[in-house]
């Protein structure tokens, strides 16, 4: 059986993802990997990342990377029509993705309780900073907000002894992405026995709790019993992180690789013939003078190690090369642009990106067509009374 005969596993799903920024798409994106019909709704004003990352065909990087394959329509849900509108798309919908304020569906008329009324399959899955019903509901968060409030900007500023900084990716979003999917499909598991849906209240401060392994330190003060930091050496080649215990890394490099201990028949104090041993490994590290030569030390220690990469060439790293973990796909200006693949590798079905981002507004026409069954003239009235809009660059026929 070849790739191209395997079906994707959520095929027929049909997604409204009304989120924006990155908690919510990267749910939605993934949805879409695995086959769903992700229809991403979006205001007039739009995703505020289309703002964010080079612009190719019209579409900026970050916009992209979280929004590829899926379809848009751009509903103006103050316009008259519009709430019923997106009640119509709800009733052909499995799935609603949002991350707004816990208020702000609800005071749109469409709050779960509503939209259950309407269709009482749906599944709706809300991801908000610190959830429904919290005496924190109403703040906004983005990702290093959780980062601030959850403890981990202050572990790193604590371990590391440098200020207080955010962290380099947007973690706190992308686990409460990942959290959020993992209950969206169990309830729609459940669902095929219940036949109802549910509502989904995934907090981003929960999520990141709740897959903090090192919060335990914490909350049992017991920082100072847990394993030495690894660290960063400097070799001939490049700099490398080597994932041990510097009292078992000195212990193999002696054992395995016989190298002389300079503490060895002196009385040396604790402190000296540790920054001695470190010395002296760090003078054994910038000796390798090529990447062969760091593996093959390495592999003969039997430790885990990773070269410390820039990630403008995280394309050329081998097992990300051979995965095809980045692949290039339409850039809807005549070549070809990067974008994250799935990472999901299935031996019975099919996963991958299936196409670039939209734009604001360009499958107004199509979805509304084959969700609703609405002809031209019904998508124009929409188009008329300010309900549908779409972006003028997209140079699509639609009314």
């Amino acid at each position: 059986m070849t790739a191209d005969s395997l079906g994707y596993p959520l095929a027929g799903l049909k997604v409204l993802d009304f989120s924006r920024v990155l908690a919510g798409p990267f749910a939605g994106r993934m949805l879409c990997d695995l086959g769903a019909d992700v229809v991403k709704v979006e205001p007039p004003d739009g995703d505020v990342t289309r703002l964010w990352g080079a612009v190719k065909g019209g579409v900026p990087g970050y916009y992209h990377q979280q929004n590829a394959g899926k379809r848009n329509i751009c509903i103006d849900l103050r316009a008259d029509g519009a709430v019923p509108l997106v009640h119509d798309l709800v009733r052909q919908a499995d799935v609603l993705i949002e991350n707004y304020r816990p208020d702000v569906m609800p005071r749109l008329g469409l709050g779960y309780n509503s939209l259950a009324e309407v269709n009482p399959r749906l599944i709706m899955l809300s991801i908000s900073g610190f959830g429904h019903g919290s005496p924190e509901s109403h703040r906004p968060a983005y990702a290093p907000i959780v980062h601030a409030e959850a403890g981990l900007m202050h572990r790193q500023a604590q371990r590391g002894e440098i200020p207080a900084t955010d962290l380099p990716l947007s973690v706190a979003d992308t686990n409460a992405s990942l959290h959020g999917l993992v209950g969206l499909l169990a309830a729609v598991i459940q669902r095929q026995n219940s036949g109802r849906g549910q509502h989904i209240d995934i907090a981003m401060i929960d999520a990141t709790v709740c897959t903090d392994d090192q919060i335990h330190y914490a909350t049992e003060d017991s920082e100072h019993t847990g394993p030495l930091p690894n660290k960063t050496w400097m070799t001939g080649a490049g700099e490398v992180l080597v994932s041990a215990d510097f009292r078992y890394f000195w212990h193999q490099l002696k054992t395995c690789l016989g190298l002389a201990d300079p503490a060895a028949g002196g009385n040396l104090e604790l402190e000296a013939k540790i920054a001695a041993r470190r010395a002296a490994v760090e003078q054994f590290m910038r000796g390798l003078s090529t990447w062969a030569e760091v593996e093959k030390c390495m592999h003969a220690m039997n430790l885990a190690w990773g070269k410390v990469r820039d990630p403008a060439e995280i394309r050329q790293q081998p097992t990300v090369k051979q995965r095809g973990a980045i692949v290039d796909v339409d850039d809807r200006q005549g070549g070809t642009r990067p974008v994250t693949q799935s990472p999901y590798r299935f031996s019975a079905a099919r996963s991958g990106v299936r196409g670039p981002a939209p734009h604001r507004g360009e499958h107004n026409a199509e979805v509304l067509s084959q969700w609703l069954g609405l002809s031209a003239g019904g998508v124009a009235e929409y188009v008329a009374n300010g309900v549908l809009q779409r972006d003028e660059e997209t140079l699509l026929e639609q009314p």
